[in-house]
């Protein structure tokens, strides 16, 4: 049996993610608030650390004579809040950022309001030391402002608030034996929590009067700033009901997979212990909810992962269960015996298995329902691809799957363990975004993100938000790729140029580093490149090219001259003459030095430093990219690349290079074949591309996700013949494929194309445009313009 609807509603109000009512602040924002110090105070608990871990509960109670027809709040806080207006949920945030732009959100509450006794609730928590890698901080703290002054009484002040320590919350932390950067686990003790402090009528007189703390005020306006305070610029997160039908293996019970549909409940008896393990089929981002009654002092821990291991630490095929256990990364919930108790997480969870360990004491225990709220960035699938070759529509499904856990309020590299925003992969995510949603609010604040977060130096920081410093020179100049990305795909100058400078930063910081014989030498700093080169546990470090003994490697000189090209044709467009001038002949010198020094005549290739002694892949994957080598020679080049398999091999995220390198020459034919990697990997059961090939770390890497992209770039071959995507070349390449269809949208509508191959040699297409977009189809060398609408094309 289901619990009735209106006492559901009150057990799970505290947890249920926000409906999308959030306004993105680029909309309905005071100009005041960018402006002037706010009318509210930052607050906080009277006594307690505001540095260490903590969860605290925020009220104020007032009366309304009537609903008004719109009250807008900005709303944050340090580290994260939930915010609920009459015990049901509004929003959660703040959007991630740093101390120099710490986001508030913008929301309406007036839907939420109730004419006589009302209340705005919030539940604030501090990491404190266990707090997340992407998670800034400075003290625990809320604020809340009215833009109406006629509601002021709402704003945070010690007047109106009162405030909570909640010690029902203990900190879990994990042992994974890996690097791990998500934040602890939550233990929740029932008992000390205080159930519907969130609902209008709870008495909160006992609680103490909230702290005053500094005014808000946003970057530039007054002294002593702690947090400089800007709009949110993205949506928020989806929610949506996600439930996990299917029991793999149960201890203590009898059970089947009906139990999860909502409808039904499980009973444990007393002093049972009862121990599920689930699998949802699919890799997923969610909060967990489980609806209990009774049971007091039982304990229910939920352990989550990715895959099950086997005795050696293996994962194997990842549909396979048998001698296998799931990692322990847990949150555990201590009943009290109430009735209708619901529970979930503070932060989100990632897993494919989840395993239920109930151990009940001497009460009986109902299991009244067990689901989870699914959430991600509201990235929307505007785009589609299919073929002769229906297995192709696994690996869209999956990378597209790939590609959305791996997004939140800002990219992530993986949701499980690190969720991280690292410019290598998030130049790769912000294509797939375009191509398939064209949703580019998340693209542009990641952009912004790594320029603010450039060192003194001129480098950006490897990852960020992050609230430990890491860089890594390389994926600087792949900033300045992504920057580039975006001024071809959108006409959206004004915002490009802002990153001019910074860009100057990162190529003049690599410049100083340019040695006599003309490469770029030893330089600071971590130089990832690929994982194609091992973690080296002896020296803490991996990823990184071999160098000589001036530090001088050809593939870290050659990105660099993959970023100063791009670099020059922004300039260019900017009519910044000398800058591109500059970084074209810079350019030019040291693709001539690097030529001299690590070409090899004998083998036909480029060496991965002047010792001549080993080779990649990568370096001449580049050295075709930046045209090293002649265009005439740099088939001949490649087809060393692709077939010489004792060179060091990119791993699934240098790939997407590769692919491009293979486009260059006009290999894009070959596409389908070099998908065999992916193909592997959906054999071993995954069902999100991994980080590297087996053994891997993460199940959940978006940099391997690079098919979404490539399937509407290479294989229908949809790519912008000019910057801003004012126009577009249609080149596509079918390989094997008999026929193809895809669509991707366009700031200007949707491109779509069914291209069916005519005889050996031939090919049928049609095409359609939006209104305002022309361009050219292109097959075997010949072309044909292409205007808006429908049309068709036999070549």
């Amino acid at each position: 049996m289901q619990m009735p609807a209106k006492i559901l509603l009150l057990a799970i109000s505290f947890f249920v993610a926000a409906p999308v009512v959030a306004q993105s602040a680029d909309a309905n924002v005071n100009s005041d608030l960018l402006t002037k110090r706010w009318q509210a105070n930052w607050v906080s608990h009277p006594t307690a650390s505001l540095k260490e871990y903590g969860v605290f509960h925020f009220r104020n109670a007032f009366d309304l004579d009537s609903i008004p027809e719109k009250l807008v709040i900005h709303v944050s806080a340090d580290n994260r809040y939930h915010l609920f207006v009459n015990g049901k949920s509004v929003c959660r945030g703040p959007a991630r950022g740093d101390f120099m732009h710490w986001r508030f959100e913008t929301v309406d509450i007036s839907p939420y309001l109730a004419k006589g006794k009302n209340s705005i609730a919030a539940a604030v928590w501090n990491y404190g030391e266990f707090i997340p890698g992407a998670q800034m901080t400075i003290k625990t703290a809320f604020v809340l402002q009215a833009d109406n002054p006629k509601f002021d009484f709402v704003n945070t002040n010690p007047q109106q608030w009162r405030v909570l320590q909640d010690n029902a919350y203990v900190p879990i932390t994990h042992t994974l034996n890996t690097f791990h950067f998500v934040g602890p686990g939550d233990k929740i003790f029932a008992d000390k929590y205080p159930w519907g402090w969130e609902q209008t009528d709870f008495n909160d007189s006992d609680w103490p009067r909230a702290r005053l703390l500094d005014k808000a005020v946003p970057p530039g306006v007054a002294t002593n700033n702690s947090w400089m305070l800007v709009p949110r610029t993205i949506p928020m997160m989806e929610d949506k009901l996600q439930r996990i039908d299917k029991a793999r293996r149960v201890t203590g019970a009898d059970i089947n997979d009906c139990f999860f549909d909502g409808q039904h409940k499980l009973t444990i008896p007393p002093r049972k212990r009862v121990i599920i393990l689930l699998d949802q089929t699919f890799l997923t981002t969610a909060y967990p909810e489980i609806s209990v009654s009774g049971g007091k002092d039982a304990q229910i821990i939920l352990n989550y992962g990715e895959a099950l291991y086997d005795a050696k630490g293996q994962k194997g095929n990842r549909n396979e269960i048998e001698g296998r256990k799931i990692p322990n990364f847990t949150d555990a919930f201590q009943l009290d015996g109430g009735e209708n108790r619901t529970f979930s997480t503070l932060w989100f969870r990632t897993w494919r298995y989840i395993q239920l360990d109930i151990r009940n004491r001497d009460e009986t225990l109902t299991i009244n329902d067990f689901y989870s709220r699914f959430t991600a960035y509201p990235f929307k699938e505007n785009a589609a691809f299919s073929s002769s070759d229906p297995s192709i529509k696994n690996i869209w499904d999956v990378g597209w799957r790939t590609a959305r856990l791996c997004a939140g309020e800002t990219y992530y590299d993986c949701p499980y363990y690190e969720q991280l925003q690292y410019v290598g992969d998030t130049r790769i995510q912000a294509l797939i975004s375009l191509y398939v949603s064209g949703d580019d609010r998340l693209i542009r604040n990641a952009i912004t993100s790594f320029d603010d977060s450039r060192v003194a130096e001129g480098l950006t920081q490897s990852r960020y938000p992050c609230s430990s410093m890491q860089i890594i020179p390389p994926y600087s100049l792949f900033w300045v790729a992504m920057v580039h990305d975006y001024w071809i795909h959108r006409d959206d100058p004004q915002f490009v140029k802002i990153y001019l400078p910074g860009i100057d930063a990162v190529l003049n910081w690599h410049e100083k580093y340019i040695d006599p014989n003309g490469m770029l030498g030893k330089t600071m700093w971590w130089n990832f490149v690929d994982w194609a080169w091992k973690w080296d546990t002896n020296k803490g470090i991996g990823g990184v090219p071999p160098t000589d003994a001036q530090g001088r490697s050809s593939i870290l000189t050659l990105q660099y001259v993959y970023a100063l090209n791009y670099a020059a044709q922004l300039n260019d467009a900017f009519g910044r003459k000398y800058f591109a001038d500059h970084y074209r002949n810079l350019a030019d010198s040291l693709k001539k030095s690097t030529y001299k020094l690590c070409w090899d005549d004998k083998r036909g290739l480029l060496a991965d430093t002047p010792d001549g002694n080993i080779f990649s892949q990568h370096a001449n994957v580049l050295a075709v990219l930046v045209d090293l080598v002649d265009p005439n020679a740099q088939k001949k080049l490649m087809e060393k690349v692709i077939s010489d398999s004792n060179l060091t091999q990119c791993t699934f995220y240098y790939r997407y290079y590769l692919i491009r390198a293979a486009n260059k020459v006009g290999f894009g034919d070959r596409y389908i074949e070099m998908l065999q990697p992916w193909r592997d990997m959906l054999k071993i059961g995954l069902t999100t591309f991994a980080e590297n090939p087996e053994p891997t770390r993460s199940d959940c890497h978006a940099w391997s996700a690079s098919p979404n992209y490539d399937l509407l770039a290479t294989v229908c071959g949809i790519m912008p013949a000019e910057p801003g995507f004012k126009s577009v070349k249609i080149e596509p390449h079918l390989g094997p494929l008999t026929w193809v269809e895809g669509k991707m949208p366009h700031p200007l509508g949707q491109i779509s194309v069914r291209l069916e191959r005519n005889g050996k040699t031939g090919i049928k297409a049609n095409i359609t445009l939006p209104p305002g977009l022309t361009g050219k189809f292109v097959w075997n060398g010949k072309s044909v313009d292409l205007k808006p609408g429908p049309q068709s094309v036999a070549l």
